[in-house]
């Protein structure tokens, strides 16, 4: 079964709100095997939401629209939902008595435009919104669903728990959806897709989803069954495959980012890491530490973006300095050194390089331990930020590989 979710709201099309209900409710009814195929933010426009619903109507099993069920006049769902399916609507006085109720409650009148929240679509259930004004609405017509949701989140969620999913589940054939995510470092998409496109096309269930950003490519697998075991065993059939063509380059299998994996890997064996940055300014430091519980093996950093620095806070030599410059193998080794030395951390990592200018992109990464220091020399394409995102990434995911080979 197929579900689409109309968000209501003009304020959401501004930069300043994010809808953060159809995250909510996607991962809710997948839980049940409900596949969230479309979403879309419609402004307060009567003619324009009726065009969306009725196309939703038409191409989906379930359609849910969210938020436009105030008292105010730009609060237009039941209106256009009404418009839409060419269905009427009525006043249901028990709704109002409980509109007034809640009033009474905090000292207050509802004003006169409050009625409107007790206009009922025909023929739907009501839906009660004990933390708000604006009762849900569910209504069924040849063999699809169509449900009103109120828009502030602490109404919404829950309204789904206690009257949607239950009333889901009574509806839904037997079926469930199981995922793998698999999230691979430093391969092109392309590079990525020509390995495993071989395994996966030749399957439409699971469905395979390949995202990419820069460094980072996420593999997403989406099965859906009867059950669970058959779920799992056509994910095992594609995805164990493709797993082993990709082979360490998969840095994670559950959604969790670089840095929280290389958080895991330093956690597991009591390691720590300090950084040593000159073109990154910061950035390598703020990867590891964006992670809750970072303090654990994040030991502290230093910013060294002048010679002067380098040589004060970290060691490295005037020599190195004058005759290798800044931007070299030698002077990320040291600067590893240095921060390893200074912090009494079991790895550093260090990043010197280019980000703009006529050798932008010459970037040298330096990981230092026990066993020593080395460099890598790196040639990175793309502007200023990208260099210096994907500088990060070849930082962390060195240091990924090194401790996994370890363990």
């Amino acid at each position: 079964m197929n579900a689409e979710i109309l968000a209501v709201g003009s304020e959401m099309l501004t930069p300043d709100k994010v809808d953060t209900n159809s995250l909510y409710l996607t991962q809710e009814f997948n839980t049940l095997g409900v596949e969230v195929v479309a979403k879309a933010i419609i402004g307060d426009d009567r003619e324009r939401l009726a065009a969306a619903v009725l196309a939703a109507w038409r191409s989906s099993d379930v359609v849910v629209l969210t938020g436009g069920l105030g008292p105010t006049e730009d609060d237009v769902t039941r209106d256009a939902v009404a418009s839409a399916l060419g269905i009427g609507m009525h006043f249901d006085q028990s709704v109002w008595e409980s509109i007034e109720e809640r009033f009474r409650r905090f000292g207050r009148t509802p004003s006169p435009n409050n009625r409107r929240q007790a206009e009922i679509l025909d023929g739907a259930a009501v839906l009660p919104n004990p933390n708000g004004t604006a009762p849900g609405q569910w209504f069924a017509a040849d063999g699809k669903l169509l449900i009103l949701l109120p828009g502030p989140p602490r109404e919404l969620k829950p309204m789904v728990t206690t009257e949607i999913l239950p009333r889901l589940v009574k509806s839904l054939p037997v079926q469930v959806i199981r995922t793998r995510w698999y999230r691979v470092a430093l391969m092109g998409e392309s590079d990525l897709d020509t390995l495993i496109a071989p395994v996966y096309s030749k399957y439409t269930n699971p469905a395979t989803t390949v995202l990419a950003s820069p460094g980072d490519v996420d593999i997403h697998l989406r099965a859906r069954c009867g059950t669970v075991e058959e779920a799992e065993s056509l994910l095992a059939e594609v995805g164990d495959p493709i797993a082993s063509l990709l082979g360490n380059r998969i840095y994670s299998t559950n959604g969790d980012s670089l840095s929280k994996t290389v958080g895991g890997l330093l956690r597991d064996c009591s390691c720590t890491v300090a950084v040593a940055e000159s073109c990154t300014g910061g950035l390598l430091g703020a990867a590891l530490t964006e992670v809750s519980g970072s303090s654990d093996y994040f030991r502290g950093g230093f910013l060294t973006y002048t010679n002067e620095m380098k040589r004060t806070l970290l060691g490295v030599s005037a020599e190195t300095l004058a005759l290798k410059g800044p931007v070299s193998e030698i002077t990320a080794c040291e600067m590893a050194t240095g921060a390893r030395e200074r912090t009494g951390a079991d790895f550093a990592l260090s990043v010197t390089g280019f980000a703009d200018g006529p050798e932008a992109g010459l970037v040298y990464a330096g990981l230092a331990s026990s066993d020593g220091a080395q460099s890598k020399r790196l040639q990175l394409f793309g502007d200023r930020q990208r260099v210096r995102a994907l500088a990060v990434i070849h930082a962390l995911d060195w240091l990924r590989r090194t401790l996994e080979s370890t363990r």
